[in-house]
């Protein structure tokens, strides 16, 4: 009959014993040892009885079956075993360390982000008025298209090329809302990798520590060239001009548009010149990263007139942009790629083959920053006063360099010349400390920094050039 349970199959009580045993177990080996799972597996075989099943890690067990029960054990054996810890980023976890150390001295140094006199974070009060208008507005949060901010797309073209730029009045730009300097460049890579296959990427020695990662994810080739001169703490022009002579034609040449980043150390104009004709000559195509354009001399226009020279030849490139720095928008991530194409037809073309290798990477860009930029850069009255805040923060940067020089000159007896730097523009000084060096500064002095020498001038205050000096000349001369 229906509702006779004695007609039902029984669970032979070994098996439901097994079952709760099993059931106990896992829980008690969610952080066990693979060892510990071992010997569990080991421990169910010998138990498990006929009619019952099994995985064993990769393996399911089955015994004869008399048709009567079965019972599937999981076994908890992590498939990620192989997968070993990752190294700390050798720039964000600077921060980690700095956050860590409990000393009243210490200063944080590694990141390049401004910082007030006092230390502390700064939200540009351009920003705060633009947000505030983005209120008013009852503005929504519905997606962007893939290509972004249409009214940002057009003002960050039009502030890297200048709005009245033939280049512009031609609509020969593709350009695409990026995430920040970052996901630009890496669209950018992205390009390279599907439409250039087994075009090179020549990258300075030293770069920013993030290019290489950017490259190597994308699968695209890289060398470098070079570019710093540790003798002279400076431009290493001659060297740089032979390499990129000598790299296969057709290959793109990875420039800092200003404020080089570590080194601080720009080409002078003349040498900008030269940097094109070469790359002209070799029909290399340009790939200029611009992260702190306005933030480095103080001058919007000054600080893309590296890009703007090579745009006025006529050649194509590509053009990677970030407002992290200029206008303190580290955490929205806004940015963009700008492909400078000889023709409106091929920039149309470009630019939708940028949103689909966008698509399947993050779908669409985030929003608030976009609009903030629009605002900021579209209204008369917010670019005015954004240009006289970038001043001033260029200008504070600009006063603790000179600081920091004075400093390490009257401490310093033995007469060294410290005026290298004085000649490196933007945020970053290229201090020439080793690794060893750089790790006395953090390890005794608690002076947090990245191991290849750069220091922020943005995470210095005027009252700690002193101390500053002292810890850079004890680990100058007294490190080996």
């Amino acid at each position: 009959m229906d509702g006779d349970l004695s007609c039902k199959p029984k669970v032979p009580k070994s098996l439901l014993s097994l079952f709760f045993h099993c059931s106990s177990t896992m829980f008690s080996l969610a952080s066990a040892t693979p060892s510990a799972s071992f010997s569990l597996q080991d421990n169910l075989k010998s138990k498990l009885k006929l009619g019952s099943s099994a995985f064993f890690g990769k393996d399911f067990v089955k015994a004869k079956s008399s048709g009567r029960t079965t019972m599937t054990v999981a076994v908890n054996v992590s498939r990620f075993e192989g997968i070993t810890m990752a190294p700390p980023d050798p720039i964000l976890g600077v921060s980690e360390a700095f956050k860590a150390d409990t000393n009243e001295l210490k200063l944080n140094l590694g990141v390049g982000a401004y910082r007030t006199e006092d230390l502390q974070p700064y939200v540009l009060n351009v920003v705060k008025k633009a947000e505030n208008l983005m209120l008013e507005r009852g503005e929504n949060k519905e997606y962007l298209p893939i290509e972004g901010l249409a009214a940002f797309n057009k003002v960050t073209a039009e502030l890297l090329f200048g709005a009245d730029n033939p280049v512009i009045q031609q609509q020969r730009v593709a350009t695409i809302q990026g995430l920040s300097g970052t996901g630009s460049l890496r669209i950018a890579a992205a390009l390279i990798e599907r439409y250039f296959p087994g075009s090179k990427v020549l990258i300075s020695s030293p770069t920013w520590g993030n290019h290489k990662n950017i490259f190597n994810d994308a699968s695209v080739p890289w060398f470098e060239y070079r570019y710093y001169d540790p003798k002279t703490v400076g431009l290493d022009f001659s060297g740089m001009i032979e390499d990129i002579k000598a790299a296969p034609e057709g290959s793109f040449i990875l420039l800092h548009g200003c404020a080089h980043n570590p080194t601080g150390i720009d080409p002078t104009p003349e040498q900008w010149e030269k940097i094109a004709d070469v790359i002209q000559e070799k029909n290399h195509i340009p790939f200029f990263d611009v992260a702190y354009q306005g933030f480095a001399s103080g001058s919007l226009d000054e600080d893309a007139s590296s890009v703007r020279l090579f745009a006025a030849r006529g050649m194509e490139l590509l053009v990677a942009q970030s407002y992290s720095k200029n206008l303190g928008l580290y955490g929205e991530r806004i940015g963009a790629i700008n492909v400078l194409c000889s023709s409106a037809d091929a920039a149309t073309r470009v630019k939708s083959q940028l949103k689909r290798l966008a698509r399947p990477m993050y779908s669409n860009p985030p929003i608030h920053g976009a609009r903030i930029v629009a605002n900021v850069v579209g209204i008369p009255e917010l670019f005015s006063e954004w240009k006289e805040e970038m001043e001033m923060m260029a200008g504070r940067i600009k006063s603790v360099r000179q600081k920091l020089y004075d400093s390490l000159s009257r401490k310093d007896k033995s007469g060294k010349d410290w005026s290298f730097i004085l000649k490196q523009i933007g945020m970053f000084s290229f201090t020439g400390l080793n690794k060893v060096k750089s790790e006395n500064m953090s390890n005794k002095w608690h002076v947090y920094m990245t191991k290849d020498g750069r220091i922020s001038l943005a995470g210095l205050s005027a009252a700690k050039c002193e101390y500053l000096a002292d810890a850079i000349i004890d680990s100058y001369y007294n490190v080996s």
